[in-house]
């Protein structure tokens, strides 16, 4: 359990109706009052009834996550919002397009880590690669750490896509 003043990282799901402007006020909550975003994705979930998911991933304590949901809950085109950080078990995972320049052994240890972290090969040259992998925040951030020390050229990443786990959905 978080103590009161502890800083924590929170994923944050919220169902609003998949309308311009939803997530510009959703946006501006945020900045409005200092939150940070670490992570944001949105996608629609539900053609017929026109529903989006929007997840947030943030960080801060107790009290500003309570104040975040509670104000996400209060905008009109909102319909649920769940921290599935304190809700129960959930399933995060993120993609990231990883290029990686290399040639003799870093290129042979490049591939060799990549294939141990299970990322896909997209794009290859004599000189790059550019993998594919996708699983939790901290599974991309061991992978990127480690093809820095490789000839890392650059990262592209999505932000969390989360879902509760077992049977009940927002």
């Amino acid at each position: 359990m978080q103590e009161q003043g502890t800083i924590a990282r929170h994923t944050i799901s919220v169902i609003v109706d998949n309308e311009a402007g939803v997530l510009a006020r959703v946006i501006g909550l945020f900045s409005g009052r200092g939150y940070n975003i670490e992570s944001l994705t949105v996608a629609s979930v539900d053609a017929e009834a026109k529903r989006s998911r929007i997840t947030v991933v943030t960080t801060g304590t107790r009290m500003v996550i309570e104040q975040i949901k509670a104000q996400l809950d209060r905008l009109v085109p909102v319909h649920k919002v769940a921290d599935l950080t304190v809700d129960g078990k959930f399933v995060s995972r993120e993609l990231a397009l990883v290029k990686v320049r290399g040639e003799g052994e870093k290129r042979v240890e490049a591939l060799r880590l990549a294939d141990a972290f299970r990322a896909n090969t997209v794009d290859s040259t004599r000189t790059s690669f550019v993998f594919e992998l996708t699983g939790s925040a901290d599974k991309i951030d061991a992978f990127v750490e480690l093809m820095s020390e490789l000839g890392l050229v650059e990262v592209a990443r999505t932000g969390a896509a989360a879902l509760s786990r077992g049977t009940d959905g927002l």
